[in-house]
């Protein structure tokens, strides 16, 4: 297998390792339950927090959490009898994404110039 075919290869590894993330992240529900998320004035959301700021019902908030939580993008912490909900400090998920998409912009340029030489990118012809 020659390098470009190799590289191909691990990128391509690279992103189904990031699989589930991105098919979070790639919801707007999910998406806008992020969002609420990192604009709250604290460190963590209750369910019903969430559901009056984005006018989800309650069922569909700890449905799309579940999917974020799976994908290692919101974490929770239990106090008591109450479940708070936040973006995810274990930085894994989000290293794996940046490697992925930083290796997309490094291949991604060089295959193409490989294999279309003259085709210039973004300019008109």
């Amino acid at each position: 297998m020659d390098k470009c075919a190799e590289e191909r290869q691990l990128l391509a590894n690279e992103f189904l390792q990031c699989r589930k993330a991105i098919i979070a992240l790639g919801d707007e529900t999910r998406q806008s339950i992020l969002m609420t998320l990192l604009m709250s004035e604290k460190i963590g959301c209750r369910v019903g927090e969430i559901t009056e700021k984005t006018h989800l019902s309650r069922p569909a908030v700890s449905h799309h959490l579940q999917i974020l939580k799976d994908a290692g993008i919101v974490s929770m912490r239990r106090k008591g009898t109450m479940n708070f909900y936040f973006v995810s400090a274990d930085s894994t998920q989000w290293k794996k994404l940046k490697k992925l998409i930083d290796h997309i912009n490094e291949i991604i340029p060089r295959a193409t110039e490989i294999n279309y030489p003259n085709n210039h990118l973004g300019e008109e012809e």
